[in-house]
């Protein structure tokens, strides 16, 4: 299939010329396996997420893989300095943390629609940054599963390690000399088989969303080169607040902050 022509208009280039140099400021970025992102058609990207700049350093690797990222962020990140003025003007979608939707829109009705015109889309499964205390991938969410069951298209495991060092997670504080090193690494697409001709339940997508998570998890051992804790980190069962800061006052105990 011949490569979408239009996908990386002048706009998007001039778009990376202003981020690419400022994310470059404060890491040195390896990539692993972008050969495997399509050349073109619809699917999803599921990265990890554990700081607010992890949207600009996924949609840097698409970039180089010659894709036009796209993707579900919380609302919160469109008011965050740099960040958000670039979420808005390349046309996110962004989502909140309650299930609203920031201007009243579906944030799954307007992910469907970049997928049936065949782009790729960034969701992060966890919905926010991980709760887990040395910041290992914690328990998912169903969008990603249900934009893939939906729309027949794959999901592609993303993993990324080192940009909690550039920013903190929950900083608003920058740190960009000495330049840090960022490794991002993307998984082979996940087989969903097991659960197409399935009924459309929470117990469905709960358990394809568990592959999801160990997939990605999977990828973050490799960059990490440790082991992942055996139990996924569920907040709830910490009796951690999804919303704010869970360090904060009322967002339950909380764990040491890297």
């Amino acid at each position: 299939m011949a490569r979408r022509r239009d996908e990386r208009t002048f706009g998007w280039w001039l778009l990376a010329a202003i981020v690419i140099p400022f994310l470059k400021l404060g890491g040195r970025y390896r990539f692993h396996h972008l050969d495997r992102v399509p050349e073109s058609g619809a699917f999803i990207l599921a990265p990890n997420h554990y700081t607010n700049l992890d949207p600009l350093v996924t949609a840097y690797t698409l970039w180089r893989a010659r894709r036009v990222p796209r993707f579900l962020a919380k609302a919160s990140l469109f008011r965050v300095p740099v960040v958000g003025a670039i979420l808005r003007a390349s046309g996110q979608i962004p989502v909140e943390r309650q299930g609203a939707v920031a201007g009243g829109a579906d944030p799954l009705a307007a992910a469907s629609r970049l997928v049936d015109h065949g782009l790729a889309v960034i969701v992060y499964p966890e919905g926010t940054l991980t709760r887990d205390p040395e910041i290992w991938p914690m328990r998912g969410k169903f969008g990603a599963v249900r934009l893939a069951l939906e729309h027949g298209v794959p999901i592609y495991p993303c993993a990324t390690w080192g940009v909690h060092r550039i920013l903190p997670r929950y900083s608003k504080k920058l740190s960009l000399f000495p330049r840090k090193d960022v490794d991002i690494v993307i998984g082979e697409p996940l087989d969903l088989s097991p659960w197409r001709d399935e009924p459309r339940t929470g117990a469905t997508y709960a358990e394809a969303t568990n592959s999801v998570m160990q997939a990605i998890t999977a990828l973050l051992e490799e960059l990490r080169g440790e082991k992942a804790p055996l139990e996924r980190w569920d907040p709830a069962a910490h009796g951690q607040s999804e919303i704010g800061r869970y360090d904060e006052p009322g967002a339950g105990a909380g764990a040491n902050q890297l």
